[in-house]
Formats: C-alpha cells, sequence, structure tokens
C-alpha cells in the first residue's frame, strides 16, 4: 500500500483491534471463528473502499482524521489542489485547501459533526490552490466510525473550473459586445439606470450622446468585414481614451455606440463632451493598409431634461442622432420636444401615404415647358401631388424627402412612371400633338438595381420610346452615382433619351462635372431665375451656365418665371425653354388636355 493509504489503514487497523477487544473469550473457538469472519469483512470492506476511490481519477477525494488531519490523499486532489500526496499526509484540513477567512467556520462544522452529528451539507465552494488561487468544487462529505472515539471523514470534490468558465463566458455573451468587450444594450441600460439613480440622488445631470458611424456598410462592402471590424476596435480604444472611469461606453449594434457622461451639468460641459467625441474621429483610421477618415452624426439627450430612465434617454438620442443624418455626414443634432414632436408627425406621415398609395389619393399634374421664343408649349413635367380623402393636401416638398428615406419611394416612382406611361400613351392615341413627359428619379431610385429594366419595361408595355419620356435627375445624384449608374444612363443617351439635369447650381455646381455626364438638357433652379433681375451674381451665374449648356449642345429651361421682367431676362440670354407660373401652373391630366388640343401659349399675352 502506497504512503497515501498509510493513514486509512492505520485507521482500519485499530477498528480491528476494537472488534477483538470487544470479545470477552477469545478461547472459545466459535467466538474465534466470528472474529475471524469479522476481520474478513473489514479487510475485504478496505479493499472495496480503495478500490471505489481509485475508480474516481477525476474526482478529488480526501480522508481526515478526528483532528483534520490527512490519512488519504488521491491522484485527482493532487491534480486540483497541487499537493502531492507526501506533501499532504498528516497535514491539516484548514492548512492545505481551506481559504482564511472560511477556516474558522470549516473547523466549528466539523466539531458539530464529530461531537453533536450535524452533518456538513454538499455545497459549491472555492476552495485554495497550492498556487494560491482558488479553486471552484462541489464538495460533499462523508464521516465514517462517526460514533467512535476514531471518525474518519472523508471529501469528495469535484472540480467545477469548466463549467464555471463556460458560466462566465455564456454570462459575457450576453452582457458585452464580443468584438469591443464593450456592454451590450441590456447591460448598458442596466449601468445607465444605476448611473441616473446616482445622479439623482446628487442633484446631478448627465449627457448621454449616440455616436453612428457614416457609411459604415460601405466600408464593409469596399474593405471587408475584417477591415470593419479593425475600425471599431481602434474606435473603442479611443473612446476608452477620452472617458473616465465612471463614464460609460456601449456598442449597441453593428456601427452605433453611446457614451453616458454621468455628474455634469449641460451648461458648463456640453460643448466640451461633444467636442471631445468628435476629437476621437479626427485623426484617420489605418485600414486595409491605407488612412481613410471617418466621420460620424452625434445625437445628444440629457438627464434630466430629456427623460429620467436609461430607455427614454437613448431613445431621445436615437431620435437626434437620426435627424443629425438627415443633415449629412458628421452632423450633430440635441434633442428637443420640437424634434420629438416633428419625427412622430413624419412617422404618422409616413404610415398615411402608404395608405394614400392604395386609396388613390395620388395624382399626376402636368406643367408645360414652353418655348422662349414663341411662348407655345414643348414638353411637360410630371409631378406628384397628394390630396388626402380628408384634410388639405400635402405638399411634395414634405411627403417626397419622407418617401426617399425608406424604400416606399421605389413604390412611388413605380407608380408615378407607370401613370405617366398610361398618360403619355393616351394623348397618343387621341392625336394630341406634344412631345415628351419628363419623370423625376431620386437617388435613391438610381440605387436600385433593376431601375433602368423597370424603366424600359415599363415604356415597352406602352409602345413608348425616347421622344415619348424624359428624366430629370439633380446634379447631386449624378455625382454620387456609381459607375453602373452612369453606364445605364449613357445606354438611354446613346438611344435618344432626354436625360435633364434639374435644379442646376443648388448641387456641387461644377461645370467641368457636365462632359463626364450622359445628358441632354439643364434646367436653372428657380433662386437664380428669381434673383437674378436684381442680383448681379444670380444674373451672371445664370448667363454663364447658359452660355457653357450651349456650347456644350445642351438644352437650356429657366424653371420658376413668375413675371415678365424675369423672362424678358432669360430671353435676352438665349434660354431655350421657360417653366414657371408666368405661363402654366401645374395642372391636372384633363385640364392638360384643353390646353394640349388647342397648342395653347401661355396664360399671359406673348409679344417680343
Amino acid at each position: 500500500m502506497s504512503g497515501r493509504d498509510t493513514g486509512l489503514r492505520h485507521w482500519l487497523a485499530r477498528r480491528w483491534q476494537q472488534v477483538r477487544a470487544r470479545r470477552p473469550d477469545a478461547r472459545d473457538d466459535s467466538i474465534g471463528d466470528d472474529v475471524e469472519v469479522v476481520r474478513r469483512r473489514y479487510l475485504d470492506s478496505e479493499q472495496r473502499f480503495r478500490a471505489l476511490l481509485e475508480s474516481l481519477p477525476k474526482v478529488a477525494v480526501q480522508g481526515y482524521d478526528r483532528d483534520r488531519r490527512v490519512i488519504y490523499w488521491n491522484e485527482a486532489s493532487t491534480r486540483l489542489y497541487g499537493y502531492t500526496s507526501e506533501e499532504a499526509q498528516g497535514r491539516l484540513l484548514e492548512e492545505l485547501i481551506i481559504p482564511g477567512p472560511m477556516r474558522e467556520p470549516v473547523i466549528q462544522a466539523h466539531r458539530a459533526w464529530v461531537e453533536e452529528g450535524i452533518e456538513i451539507p454538499a455545497d459549491e465552494l472555492e476552495l485554495r490552490h497550492k498556487s494560491g488561487e482558488l479553486v471552484p468544487v462541489f464538495s460533499h462529505h462523508v464521516m465514517l466510525g462517526e460514533h467512535t472515539d476514531d471518525p474518519l471523514m472523508f471529501c469528495v470534490d469535484v472540480d467545477l473550473s469548466d463549467q464555471k468558465r463556460a458560466h462566465r463566458e455564456l454570462d459575457f455573451a450576453t452582457r458585452f459586445d464580443s468584438l469591443t468587450c464593450l456592454p451590450n444594450r441590456q447591460t448598458f441600460e442596466e449601468q445607465l439606470n444605476e448611473a441616473i439613480a446616482d445622479c439623482r440622488r446628487h442633484g446631478d445631470g448627465l449627457v448621454l450622446i449616440y455616436l453612428d458611424i457614416d457609411h459604415f456598410v460601405s466600408i464593409n462592402d469596399a474593405l471587408g468585414y475584417e477591415q470593419g471590424d479593425r475600425l471599431l476596435v481602434e474606435l473603442t480604444r479611443r473612446l476608452h481614451q477620452v472617458t473616465r472611469v465612471s463614464d460609460i461606453v456601449s456598442r449597441l449594434s453593428s456601427d452605433e455606440f453611446v457614451i453616458a457622461f454621468p455628474g455634469f451639468q449641460r451648461e458648463d460641459v456640453l460643448p466640451k463632451l461633444v467636442h471631445k467625441v468628435q476629437e476621437v474621429l479626427r485623426s484617420p483610421f489605418l485600414m486595409d493598409g491605407s488612412r481613410r477618415q471617418v466621420t460620424a452624426c452625434l445625437g445628444v439627450s440629457l438627464y434630466p431634461d430629456n427623460g429620467d430612465t436609461a430607455r427614454e434617454l437613448i431613445r431621445n438620442a436615437d431620435v437626434a442622432k437620426n435627424r443629425a443624418k438627415l443633415d449629412g455626414r458628421g452632423s450633430v443634432w440635441f434633442f428637443d420636444q420640437q424634434l420629438h414632436d416633428e419625427l412622430v408627425y413624419q412617422h404618422r406621415l409616413f404610415d398615411r401615404l402608404a395608405h394614400a398609395l392604395d386609396n388613390g389619393e395620388l395624382s399626376l399634374h402636368y406643367q408645360p415647358q414652353v418655348s422662349a421664343v414663341s411662348g407655345r408649349i414643348e414638353n411637360l413635367e410630371a409631378l406628384l401631388r397628394w390630396q388626402p380623402a380628408e384634410g388639405p393636401p400635402i405638399s411634395p416638398a414634405e411627403f417626397i424627402p419622407l418617401a426617399e428615406r425608406s424604400d416606399l419611394i421605389h413604390r412611388l416612382g413605380d407608380w408615378v412612371l407607370e401613370t405617366a406611361c398610361r398618360q403619355r400613351a393616351l394623348w397618343r392615341d387621341a392625336g394630341l400633338a406634344m412631345e415628351r413627359i419628363d419623370i423625376n428619379f431620386s437617388g435613391r431610385q438610381m440605387s436600385r438595381p433593376d431601375v433602368f429594366q423597370r424603366f424600359e419595361d415599363c415604356l415597352a408595355r406602352h409602345g413608348l420610346g425616347p421622344r415619348d419620356i424624359g428624366l430629370e435627375l439633380t446634379e447631386n445624384v449624378l455625382i454620387e452615382a456609381d459607375d453602373w449608374i452612369l453606364e445605364g444612363l449613357r445606354r438611354l443617351h446613346h438611344r435618344g433619351f432626354r436625360i435633364a439635369i434639374d435644379d442646376f447650381g443648388t448641387g456641387y455646381s461644377s461645370l467641368s462635372y457636365l462632359k463626364h455626364f450622359p445628358v441632354t438638357a439643364l434646367k436653372i433652379d428657380r433662386t437664380f431665375v428669381r434673383d437674378a433681375p436684381d442680383q448681379p451674381e444670380d444674373r451672371a451665374i445664370m448667363e454663364a451656365a447658359i452660355f457653357i449648356g450651349h456650347r456644350l449642345g445642351l438644352e437650356v429651361v429657366a424653371e420658376g418665371v413668375e413675371n415678365r421682367e424675369q423672362l424678358m431676362l432669360i430671353r435676352e440670354m438665349c434660354c431655350d425653354l421657360v417653366q414657371g407660373f408666368y405661363f402654366f401652373r401645374p395642372m391636372p391630366a384633363r385640364e392638360m388636355e384643353r390646353a394640349l388640343g388647342g397648342r395653347m401659349t401661355g396664360d399671359q399675352e406673348f409679344s417680343g
């Protein structure tokens, strides 16, 4: 038997001697036989017990005598606690593996079992390794000979390290972001509510900044998700550098972060805090071997002004962030009640607009483009109008930008295209002499992968061609267009379709772009036409645009002509077409038919 079993063997030997001492007449053969039977049973019991202990290689088992000194220590105990059997033999339980704060309670519990029969319950414990580290175990205790003078306690310990590690990893995964190790939304809300409660007790304020990286999807698409992840990790590192221990940083979604600054008063540090977060993005990020500038929109909410719970503050900062995104890259917006009311109104308006498509509340009006020389109608522009079943009309300037922020613009665009093509075919079949109907396309519509196929399919259904339908795009749409969009426009241009730059002069306003775009016409924005008679600068810009447009072989249209003075100035500049209230307001199809039937000139007298 090995040294680790010596104490156990001695204990069993003592138990044998006690049995013999209970036999008063050892000379009696029958008694001797009984004693021999008992002796063999004890030996068999010892062997079976030892075999059982050795059959549990992953279960740590230790045996302790009445004084809590080690009499048994198996290999699993060595692996679990770091002591060899020789090192542990004869040492006190509390000196080996019991942490300091637990020692006295363990001693008292052992005495209570030995002296009063009060068992030590099985429990999860953290016991001490030889190195001093704590080891999580499930510990069960067995007392042998508890009613004798030599009771023996065995501890059966199961290592819980793997289970505890798995539990910690699961807990981390459910409470923190695996990439940045920042709190997730649930954890952030809990921490933010605690910070709010602390601010409430001390009468302090709190600033919450919602950060949304601009065009992060494009970064992932262009450089790959690995580079996008590196950007997020680096941004997290920078945020940690500019925040205090008491501040809370969280990653709420793929490209959205929130930072809470408790203990501040708005008047004192709000601009500084916003500037601090903006500075995090000031330096370029190293991605794919090159340095790239990254921007983000920020939304700001305040405690107690904008809410007194975590969810309210996050929601309102999100609302402000979304409003900031409408202003473009790197914008900042502070939440206020008016903003909230506006967004609620827009949300309801969006739902009403979706229903309007199904309920026949939309219509097209048509505004003529007339010759600046003769005043005769040459072409029409289709303009979308919304007359709800109840209430006043709603301006396109209000509902079209709302639709452009969602996929609803595609439904609107399809409806406009189908309606305009159907009307053009009806007028053709009625024998009305006219040229084109021009249709506006937004940037979001042009980004649709099948936009050109849908356009051509619609024309084909109605038997229309390049002389019947034209396109109008703003210059910003063309500037931001991908190569495949420009290539699609070039194909239409080569086939003879008319493509106009609408509201020219309000976007990038660089005439050098014109030579790269497949366009046939410029429409000078109404703001230049309105101010040209009184503003030399506007007049010079308009005159230059008309001159350059003609030199490039483009047709030029002046929008928003409302009085004779504007008209005469436009005629002096040799502009080709005029569109505006001076001649015609936008009108529904039936009124437009009467105008087309007579090939009418404008409402105003036209003379040289």
